[in-house]
C-alpha cells in the first residue's frame, strides 16, 4: 500500500499575503493528517517574493504544534550555507519537543544566486565541495560519534534525546544516491525537478546501501507535482497556472502563482509551449484513474511506494480537493 506525503513550497498565490498563505498551509496540514498523509515537509527558499518558506525548522515546529501524529520535516535545509553543529542542535531541539515526529532532509543546493548565498553566510564564501564533510559532521553530531581526532571533538549537540531524528538526503541523480547509500541514510529523489535520472538513482541507492545507526535498511521516496481532478481536461486546466508559474520561476520573474484566468489569457511563444510540455514530465496531472496509473508507473520504476506530493495550485480549495482525491485512490 503506497504511503502518501506532502512537500510544501508555500507558494503564494497572486493577491494573497504571506500570512494568508501560511494560514492556509496550517489548514492543509491538518486536513492531510485526517486524510492519512504521513509526512508534511517544508522546502527552503530565500530572497523571493513568491515562496513563504524561508525557515523550514520554524514551520516544522508550527505544524507539529497544530497536529497530533503527522511527521514533519525539511525538504530540505541548505546545509552548504550553515554549520552542521547548528543544524544538529535545531534537529535535536525539535525532536525533544515532538519525539518521533521530526525528520531532517538536507540538500546540496547553494541557495540561490551568489548575492543571496553571501547574505546567508554573512559574507563568507562557502565551497560546495565541503558538502560531503558537512553531511558527515551532521551525522556525527546527531549520533554523538565525533571521532577523537575531529577538530571539534568533545562538542555535544544539545539537548540530549533518546534517538536522533531520521536524516534524508535530497538528490537528483546517481551521485547523491550513492552518497546516501554509503552513509546509510534515507534518500528522496526530486522527480519534480529532474525526472530523467530517477531510475538510475534509485538503482544505485538500493544496490549500494550500507546499514547504519540511522537506518538498518534502505528507505526512499520520490517527490512529484500532482494535480488530480474529476477529468483529465479539468485537471489540465487547473495545472495551467502551475505551467505559467514554473515558466516564470525558471526565467527569474514573478514567482507568485498566477490565476487560471491569467494563465488562459497568456500568449505563449513556440519556445515557451515546448518548455511547458517538457515541464509536464515533472508532473502527474489528470483524473483519479489517470493519476493512479501514472503514480503506479513511477512506483514501479523507482521500486518505492513512498510518494511525496507537491501542489502549487492557485486555488486553495482545488488544492485540498486534489489531495482528497489522491488519498481516496489508495
Amino acid at each position: 500500500m503506497p504511503s502518501l506525503h506532502i512537500l510544501d513550497q508555500v507558494a503564494i498565490p497572486k493577491g494573497q499575503t504571506a500570512h494568508e498563505t501560511l494560514v492556509q498551509t496550517t489548514k492543509l496540514a491538518q486536513l492531510a493528517e485526517t486524510l492519512g498523509y504521513e509526512r508534511y515537509w517544508f522546502a527552503e527558499h530565500h530572497s523571493t517574493r513568491g515562496l513563504a518558506s524561508t525557515a523550514p525548522e520554524i514551520l516544522m515546529a508550527h505544524i507539529a504544534a497544530h497536529t497530533s501524529t503527522l511527521r514533519t520535516g525539511s525538504g530540505g535545509i541548505l546545509l552548504p550555507q550553515y554549520s552542521p553543529f547548528k543544524v544538529a542542535e535545531v534537529a535535536r531541539q525539535l525532536e525533544a519537543l515532538y519525539p518521533g515526529r521530526i525528520e531532517i532532509g538536507v540538500g546540496k543546493s547553494p541557495g540561490g544566486i551568489e548575492r543571496t548565498r553571501l547574505a546567508l553566510t554573512d559574507g563568507m564564501k562557502k565551497d560546495l565541495s565541503q558538502f560531503d564533510r558537512q553531511l558527515k559532521d551532521l551525522l556525527f553530531y546527531l549520533s554523538d560519534s565525533l571521532p577523537s581526532g575531529h577538530p571539534h571533538a568533545g562538542v555535544k549537540a544539545a539537548p540530549l534525546v533518546p534517538s536522533p531524528p531520521p536524516v534524508w538526503l535530497l538528490g537528483l541523480g546517481e551521485n547523491s544516491a550513492m552518497q546516501a547509500a554509503s552513509l546509510g541514510i534515507n534518500y528522496i529523489f526530486g522527480h519534480f525537478i529532474h525526472p530523467a535520472r530517477g531510475k538510475k538513482a534509485f538503482e544505485t541507492y538500493q544496490s549500494h546501501f550500507s546499514p547504519s545507526a540511522f537506518s538498518r535498511q534502505p528507505q526512499s521516496m520520490f517527490a512529484v507535482f500532482v494535480i488530480c481532478d474529476e477529468t483529465d481536461e479539468e485537471a489540465s486546466r487547473i495545472a495551467s497556472s502551475t505551467d505559467l508559474w514554473l515558466l516564470r520561476v525558471e526565467k527569474g520573474l514573478d514567482s507568485r502563482v498566477p490565476s487560471i484566468e491569467e494563465a488562459a489569457a497568456y500568449h505563449y511563444t513556440e519556445q515557451e509551449k515546448k518548455k511547458v510540455l517538457h515541464n509536464r514530465k515533472r508532473m502527474v496531472v489528470g483524473s483519479k484513474q489517470t493519476v493512479k496509473e501514472q503514480l503506479q508507473m513511477l512506483m514501479d520504476r523507482y521500486q518505492t511506494e513512498d510518494i511525496m506530493i507537491l501542489n502549487n495550485s492557485f486555488d486553495q480549495l482545488e488544492k485540498q480537493r486534489s489531495f482528497e482525491r489522491i488519498a481516496e485512490l489508495f
